[in-house]
């Protein structure tokens, strides 16, 4: 892969990485999202950026928002939504239910998924419906 910025693997290839894997590159794709949006929003400002961020990011957000999609998802996306919700993991965050956090993982996995087939737009696309109504909570 030559641009990582902008990443398209082979399906091979994709399907061989883990869902966690998939998760932990989801996590960050979500979490600059996010960030984009809060100052987008004009939500940047001082301390409260980094509560609106954690606020955001948090698994029972996460959860949540994975939740709006799921219809909306088409039957690839949703198997692979399920898988990062079947993974392994090994430890919850005390800060967040195993119902939860397995939600937000399926999410991660589902952003990760995408991100690797190079497919911003659908990602833009579902982030922008998870972040409606968002304004009046931030």
């Amino acid at each position: 892969m030559e641009n990582y910025f902008a990443p398209h693997l082979k399906e091979d290839d994709i399907r061989a990485i883990s869902s966690i894997g998939l998760a932990h590159l989801g996590d960050a794709v979500y979490e600059l999202l996010v960030r984009t949006w809060l100052c987008a929003h004009g939500k940047a400002t001082g301390k409260n950026l980094h509560r609106a961020a954690v606020a955001l990011v948090k698994a029972q957000s996460q959860a949540e928002r994975g939740e709006k999609l799921l219809p909306l998802l088409t039957e690839e996306e949703l198997a692979v939504y399920k898988r990062g919700r079947n993974a392994h993991v090994h430890s919850v965050p005390p800060s967040a239910s195993r119902a939860d956090y397995l939600k937000a993982t399926a999410l991660e996995c589902l952003l990760g998924y995408l991100y690797l087939h190079g497919a911003t737009g659908r990602i833009n696309q579902l982030f922008t419906i998870m972040m409606e109504e968002t304004d009046d909570a931030t």
